[in-house]
């Protein structure tokens, strides 16, 4: 995967990074100004200093960043990550193959320890039994997915609420010139052309703002130490952890309830890490430490300093960051205003990546993503979500018309991921870091002690707004729940349901019906035996093509798949029945192919499997009808060799070979024409298979889809066909279909209908 040059990453980062913290200084006037002691102010200061260091610095920067999954961040991004440890996931047609990915790392040796061993070995024992203990449970398996997915919500939540607040709350600025009443309409106006420009993509869009955000935190930074020197030079003192004691000892119920403004400097973290697949972890440790950090935090305590020597009155709490700005006041909002509103990118760009992860691990409805960039793979826009993301930001904005209100819930939905990511982070450090469990328990109770604190005083606010994120994620959640219901009900329903090796060898080479020239792609979820609806086919369809090719593309839980590894190629029944099997295997976060480069590809694969096979002494591998399912994997120049895998006891007899680099033709051609290699290597039998490949591949392709209707079996409860006869069927009647992710034209489509009662 290509990434933004070293240079534009520092520069990027800016933007992605914790410019939510510019917002607090809108909120902390409103906690502090009305005091009439420099004590609060002081206090107030020191939870911001300590909140910003621990929190982004220590937690985020220094530990969470080196969790990433292969480059890769965000709550779901930790969660593949312990699925590919721990056999944790619900993904239901994994396989042993998918273990033997480059991208499939297992361990982490860690610092060496002095009697030759390391300290991923010395703690293997309690990430065994960590690792036994979820494993066994499916009650916990179940609890960790719900928690990853109430930490998506939150982020698509916020990803709402992040607009809304950073434009809404950048247009109240204007009020210094401006009349009250244009805020929401003109709010609303720029929200509009904000969601507008995002199908430019991230890399046009951030690039745009990036030399803005900059300039910004460097104006920011200069007026704050223009602030202390001139109002207040001893205002270090108030980093100083005392004053925090000092603070809430004053202040009690009150100033509990304050840390929920304060939770505002720090709302850009999550984006930060969710955003890690673009951006180095050096680049963002440099961009936060050099710049960003420094320059909040000079920001903040310019602010504590000139609010030390003008206690604004309660009318004016609004307006407080904008007077404490020397010599100009005016131009400021305008300035904070598209630094604002280049916050939003970053946001959108987290949900954007967050819902194709969701959709390739089948826990939310298939979308069209559409790629905004040749060259950096992961910046994607999905124009479903983005209009609902602005009819319901639309409504936000609208609905409250306070950025008191918008802060609480903001507060809430940012405050709620951390949590999540602490409860990960902790299992992540056990079983990917096979650190001690010790650490693991030091790192959630010194992390999550604090981000609790937080969430309490959040929570309090829950009839202030703070019930908008609950309820956005609630929906969400449903949302995904049922679809991942769903797809697993359909995968059981394909795995009871599979046809018999026998009933298919019965029927002769040609299947019983007339074989026309062609390949034909027979979509289906299972990695193993022969779907039910094949039999549906062959009773209902007169002919079929002289090559039948059982398709499944399938999501395995890494980021990406080198393209070498994509394609497992296996054959069902006797060679002279021309039926194959093919695995297509991506990540969470690959750039699926368009329809001639995936063809290419699949003949390319099909036709190596085969001259594969033909080097064998006595052709394919014999199996009888109790066989386990045997994969052969066949590397460039490498020897045959065999694996084990798992029973399939229905599917009967079944060869499965991953050939690696199957690149036969050039891919500067667009239309691919095989020419059969003069070697003497290869038998009859293969030549003439190989032949009639090419045959078929000139007649031309068609993907054959079975169109699947699930429905409750009669008896079921009424919550089950509430979920299967209703929700589902309204997510899957409104998604898009398996036939996009291949982008096989649709005049080259055959659905056929078939009812599932699960």
């Amino acid at each position: 995967m290509e990434r933004t040059p070293f240079l534009l990453e520092c520069v990027g980062l800016v933007v992605s990074s914790l410019i939510g913290g510019l917002d607090f200084e809108l909120w902390i006037c409103e906690d502090i100004e009305h005091s009439e002691s420099n004590e609060e102010i002081y206090g107030v200061l020191s939870f911001v200093f300590w909140t910003l260091t621990l929190i982004p610095l220590l937690k985020y920067v220094f530990i969470v960043l080196r969790a990433d999954d292969n480059g890769e961040g965000g709550t779901f991004a930790l969660y593949s990550l312990l699925c590919r440890h721990a056999r944790v996931g619900f993904l239901p047609n994994c396989q042993l193959a998918d273990e033997e990915l480059s991208a499939y790392k297992k361990t982490d040796g860690g610092p060496h320890l002095p009697n030759g061993e390391t300290a991923a070995t010395a703690n293997s024992s309690e990430a065994s039994r960590m690792k036994r203990l979820l494993e066994k449970h499916q009650v916990l398996q179940r609890l960790l997915l719900i928690l990853a997915l109430i930490g998506t919500c939150m982020v698509i939540g916020d990803g709402i609420l992040t607009p809304a607040i950073s434009v809404f709350s950048a247009v109240s600025g204007l009020e210094l010139s401006m009349a009250r009443n244009v805020e929401v309409p003109v709010a609303c106006l720029i929200l509009v052309c904000l969601f507008a420009l995002q199908h430019y993509g991230t890399h046009r869009v951030g690039f745009l703002f990036a030399p803005i955000v900059v300039m910004w935190l460097l104006c920011i930074s200069s007026i704050g130490v223009y602030n202390i020197l001139h109002w207040n030079p001893h205002v270090y003192r108030a980093l100083s952890p005392y004053y925090m004691y000092k603070f809430l000892k004053k202040t009690q119920r009150d100033g509990w309830m304050s840390l929920g403004g304060i939770l505002l400097c720090i709302t850009g973290s999550e984006a930060m890490f969710a955003d890690l697949g673009h951006f180095s972890q050096l680049s963002i440790k440099i961009a936060f430490t050099s710049m960003v950090y420094p320059s909040l935090i000079l920001a903040y305590m310019g602010q504590a300093a000139y609010l030390s020597q003008h206690h604004i009155i309660e009318s004016d709490y609004r307006i407080g960051f904008y007077v404490s700005v020397p010599a100009n006041k005016v131009a400021c909002p305008g300035n904070r205003h598209t630094c604002c509103c280049s916050r939003k990118p970053s946001y959108h760009h987290g949900t954007f990546s967050i819902i194709k992860q969701c959709s390739a691990l089948g826990c939310f409805p298939r979308v069209k993503i559409v790629h905004t960039s040749s060259k950096f793979h992961g910046q994607i826009y999905i124009p479903e979500i983005n209009w609902i993301l602005m009819i319901l930001c639309l409504a936000v904005t609208i609905g409250f018309r306070d950025t008191k209100r918008m802060g609480n819930a903001s507060g809430l939905a940012v405050i709620t991921v951390m949590l999540v990511t602490t409860c990960l982070m902790s299992l992540v450090i056990v079983l990917c870091w096979n650190k001690s469990i010790f650490l693991a328990i030091c790192f959630i109770i010194f992390f999550g002690t604090i981000e609790a604190l937080y969430f309490s005083a959040s929570l309090i606010k829950f009839l202030e707004g703070a019930w908008v994120p609950i309820a956005l994620a609630f929906i969400f959640m449903i949302v995904m729940y049922v679809w991942h219901y769903g797809t697993l009900k359909k995968y059981e329903f394909d795995v009871q349901n599979k046809v018999s090796i026998n009933w298919l060898l019965s029927l002769g080479p040609t299947l019983g019906i007339v074989r026309v020239r062609g390949i034909g792609l027979i979509h289906t979820e299972l990695v193993s035996g022969i779907p039910a609806i094949f039999s549906h086919f062959v009773t209902n369809l007169p002919a079929f093509h002289q090559v039948l090719v059982f398709l499944c593309i399938k999501s395995v839980p890494v980021p990406y798949v080198q393209p070498e590894e994509r394609f497992l190629i296996g054959r069902i029944g006797p060679k002279e029945f021309r039926l194959y099997r093919c695995i297509v295997r991506y990540g969470y976060r690959d750039v699926h192919k368009d329809d001639l480069e995936f063809e290419k590809d699949l003949v390319c694969s099909i036709a190596e499997f085969i001259r594969a096979g033909g080097s064998e002494p006595n052709g394919t591998l014999e199996e009888s009808e109790k066989d386990d399912e045997r994969m052969a994997v066949v590397g460039e120049g490498s020897r045959l060799r065999e694996e084990h895998g798992t029973p399939d006891d229905e599917a009967g007899p079944s060869n499965s070979r991953e050939i690696r680099s199957p690149v036969i033709v050039s891919r500067k051609k667009k239309k691919v024409r095989f020419v059969l290699p003069e070697s003497p290597q290869l038998n009859i039998a293969v030549r003439e298979e190989l032949q009639e490949l090419m045959e078929a591949r000139e007649a031309g392709m068609a993907f054959i889809l079975g169109h699947s209707y699930m429905r409750a079996k009669s008896g079921s409860s009424l919550l089950k066909r509430l979920v299967i006869d209703v929700a589902y069927d309204f997510l899957r009647r409104n998604c898009r279909g398996p036939d996009y992710a291949v982008s096989i034209p649709h005049a080259s489509t055959l659905e056929v209908g078939m009812i599932y009662h699960v």
